[in-house]
């Protein structure tokens, strides 16, 4: 348990808040770790001079600790039948990683504070802030070509998301010190991307599968029909007669998955026309009668 944070800070319970802000630079500078490799006693000293400060740099808690509703590790108190104290199961302090210091760490300019001694108090918590999640739904063109995304946060900052060029469902993109801010460093800001379905394509891992629809006259003498890609639209060339559920194959036009590009599959759906066409029902009815034809399996 730590000891009183007063005599730990080398103040007394009467000083005012730039007092206990003045001692704790001080004390910080003396026993910083990396002032100090290899002292332990000053390591343990530093983490005491820390929570101390965690405390009675914070308005609430200090008001709490004097009241004692709280002990010196931020505990509560809870009162007994014969007025004693013991410490509850409150949480303790949380140091130079933690929250929770509304009336403390944010006057102090711990860059300054701890410019030159490199490791910024490395093992007892950096300063950096809580990294933030989000998800950002992507469209596959998106994913299959690389973009850029703008998006905003609940703070009201728009931030430039870079979606990578074969991007994966699930994958998290890290924005470097977007997250939120602590004593001395930002958190990041890890953005989770979520392929949307689409309408046409159907994945199976890097490959995509579509229904292509093809007219009577195209399936029957073969030629040359426009397919929707994710990069656009190219021609295909339909053989022969070809049937419904033929499939044809366009290499290099699929998705991404394991750093391949796989291929965009289209099975053939033979369409006929919205509208009767009268031409196509005589040949149909000569053709019935004259050439009867049963389909085979």
């Amino acid at each position: 348990m730590a000891g009183d944070p007063y005599k730990e800070l080398g103040v007394s319970k009467g000083a005012s808040a730039d007092e206990i802000k003045k001692a704790f630079r001080k004390l910080a500078k003396e026993l910083h770790p990396d002032k100090n490799p290899g002292d332990k006693a000053a390591e343990e000293r530093f983490k005491r001079v820390t929570a101390a400060f965690d405390l009675l740099g914070d308005a609430e808690k200090r008001a709490k600790y004097d009241r004692g509703e709280i002990d010196a590790d931020g505990r509560e108190q809870f009162r007994g039948f014969g007025g004693g104290a013991r410490g509850g199961a409150g949480g303790g302090f949380s140091g130079f990683g933690g929250s929770g210091n509304r009336g403390g760490f944010e006057d102090i300019d711990l860059a300054d504070l701890f410019a030159g001694f490199g490791g910024g108090g490395r093992g007892f918590g950096s300063g950096k802030g809580q990294d933030i999640r989000a998800t950002l739904e992507v469209s596959l063109e998106e994913v299959i070509a690389g973009t850029t995304r703008r998006i905003q946060f609940s703070d009201g900052r728009m931030v430039d998301v870079a979606i990578p060029k074969g991007a994966s469902d699930g994958q998290v993109v890290r924005l470097k010190g977007q997250g939120a801010p602590g004593r001395t460093q930002s958190g990041d800001a890890l953005i989770e991307l979520r392929i949307l379905p689409h309408p046409l394509y159907r994945r199976d891992g890097a490959d995509l599968h579509m229904d292509l629809p093809v007219s009577v006259p195209d399936a029957v003498l073969g030629g040359k029909v426009p397919v929707p890609t994710p990069e656009g639209k190219v021609m295909m060339s339909i053989p022969k007669g070809s049937n419904s559920g033929k499939v044809l194959r366009l290499k290099g036009r699929g998705a991404y998955a394991d750093g391949r590009r796989g291929d965009l599959l289209a099975k053939l759906m033979v369409t006929l026309p919205e509208e009767q066409d009268e031409l196509l029902v005589r040949f149909a009815e000569d053709w019935r009668k004259n050439r009867p034809y049963t389909p085979t399996k």
